[in-house]
């Protein structure tokens, strides 16, 4: 079977991305000196960090990948597009699913269209289709019913986020979170972890964490 991670030209473009965001690790933070982050809005902090690549770890883009390719669902919605790596990962799975579409979405001008660009070098711009704007207006009319959900923007945002979603999602549809050691994690974790709301849902250890939750009720 196909995988499009693996081959030109969806590699060279992963390569040369997680490269920059390797290099990246090394630099001084663009974020202004005495300038509150917490107090910043969501526009202000995407507008400030635009030239960051803020990517999903290498073995975090796999596993992204491996369970798109499992669970075969029929529309991928990302919350927090940044560059397009991850967002490459889902379109290559669903590309070599041979059925679906990844709608990504992105607050930062620059972003979106760097994502876009991205995407089309790797030749998986037919797969996906990256929204620009806040996630809780670009993302209130995706019609459902949708498999799969990734949530990877602010995370203050990630909880309303799903629950703008949860009436399209289907039933056994995935959701994962990434960067779930974060402490503004918590009130997501503790959402999803809360039997009452119909999730079975476990913490995986790959960089960061990611929370992979399975939409069970």
């Amino acid at each position: 079977m196909p995988n499009t991670l693996t081959r030109s030209p969806a590699r060279p473009v992963l390569d040369r991305l997680f490269a920059a965001a390797e290099h990246e690790e090394g630099q001084p933070s663009p974020w202004p000196a005495g300038r509150s982050f917490t107090d910043a809005t969501a526009q202000e902090r995407a507008d400030l960090l635009d030239s960051v690549l803020m990517p999903v770890s290498a073995p975090g883009g796999t596993l992204l990948y491996t369970l798109v390719r499992a669970c075969r669902p029929q529309t991928v919605v990302e919350f927090g597009t940044s560059y397009g790596i991850s967002t490459i990962h889902l379109a290559a799975a669903v590309a070599d699913n041979g059925t679906g579409h990844v709608i990504s979405t992105e607050l930062s001008a620059t972003k979106v269209a760097a994502a876009r660009e991205n995407l089309a070098e790797a030749g998986l711009a037919g797969s996906a289709t990256v929204l620009a704007g806040d996630a809780l207006e670009t993302l209130a009319g995706v019609p459902g019913p949708i498999g799969f959900v990734l949530l990877d923007g602010w995370k203050e945002l990630c909880l309303p986020v799903l629950r703008l979603l949860e009436p399209r999602l289907t039933p056994g549809a995935l959701v994962v979170a990434d960067d779930t050691t974060f402490e503004s994690m918590a009130p997501y974790l503790a959402y999803v972890r809360d039997p009452a709301h119909g999730y079975t849902t476990v913490d995986f250890p790959v960089a960061d964490g990611m929370e992979i939750s399975c939409r069970a009720g």
